[in-house]
């Protein structure tokens, strides 16, 4: 069994899109009124707060007259947002992750709904306090028999819908052996150089992109009143821009590793920082 996760762009009513941003909005303060208590617990008291206190605060805070609002939206998102905190600050202290950041507005978010705040039916996805489905479109179907388990709506900063399907996933995946080896050299003129000499190029179209965001950044800066709404226009031709480098480059490096990996039965990489290689005017 394998978990996987099938995401789809979806394009919710009015009356989604409200319930959603309030959801995201929901989220995102609890995660920030989380962090900054524990953050001012430690600094002051040297204390820790686990997650079960936290959620004790969350208890709290729905009672509060001024956060009454948090009542509103499912209670699930905003327990899996302090979940998702606690997972933060675990790997900060393993030494995986740096201290947690607050979460901002200006770049998007998500919910995350388990079993509990979710109705799958008839191959379509009810979100909790929704009475319609989410109007996703099916670029691909779920694999048969696979039920998802966990649904994650996302808002990417430039304003795309997304939705996220976790199955658990029985059938068996695994290639055909293969006595083919590969290694691999990164580079910077060119993606990647194989060591058969096969040298694969970066996506013809990215120059172009990045031609475009700088243009669109440099509009951007032009404009120093960040409340005005002129502004707002300028952030987010920028995060469509940036979405579409995004996108072209993840689909890019995917095909191109699924590739070497049908193709070969064992792939070596070199251990090495290419944020040094871009430092060395040398490097290739």
């Amino acid at each position: 069994m394998v978990e996987k996760a099938y995401k789809f762009r979806f394009y919710p009513t009015p009356e989604q899109e409200n319930l959603l941003r309030r959801t995201l909005g929901c989220v995102r303060l609890i995660y920030n009124k989380a962090l900054a208590a524990r953050t001012t617990a430690w600094y002051e008291n040297k204390e820790r707060v686990t997650c079960k206190q936290t959620s004790a605060m969350l208890t709290s805070w729905k009672k509060q007259e001024d956060l009454d609002f948090l009542r509103e939206v499912s209670s699930v998102p905003l327990q899996q947002g302090l979940r998702h905190l606690q997972a933060a600050f675990t790997n900060f202290f393993s030494g995986r992750a740096k201290y947690p950041n607050f979460k901002k507005k200006r770049n998007g978010g998500s919910a995350e709904f388990t079993k509990a705040a979710f109705k799958w039916k008839d191959g379509q996805v009810y979100l909790a306090k929704c009475a319609e489905p989410l109007p996703i479109r099916w670029s691909r179907q779920l694999p048969p028999g696979c039920l998802p388990t966990t649904v994650t709506v996302k808002l990417e900063p430039s304003g795309r819908w997304s939705v996220s399907l976790r199955v658990n996933d029985t059938r068996d995946l695994r290639l055909k052996p293969t006595s083919k080896q590969v290694g691999v050299d990164l580079g910077i003129t060119s993606l990647l150089t194989t060591s058969d000499g096969k040298k694969v190029a970066n996506p013809k179209n990215l120059q172009k992109l990045h031609k475009k965001l700088r243009l669109a950044q440099k509009s951007l800066n032009r404009k120093p009143d960040k409340k005005s709404n002129n502004y707002q226009k300028a952030r987010l031709k920028v995060a469509k821009i940036q979405a579409k480098i995004k996108d072209s480059r993840g689909d890019y490096t995917y095909k191109l590793t699924t590739q070497l990996i049908r193709e070969n039965q064992t792939i070596v990489v070199e251990d090495l920082a290419v944020k040094n290689m871009v430092k060395n005017h040398k490097a290739r």
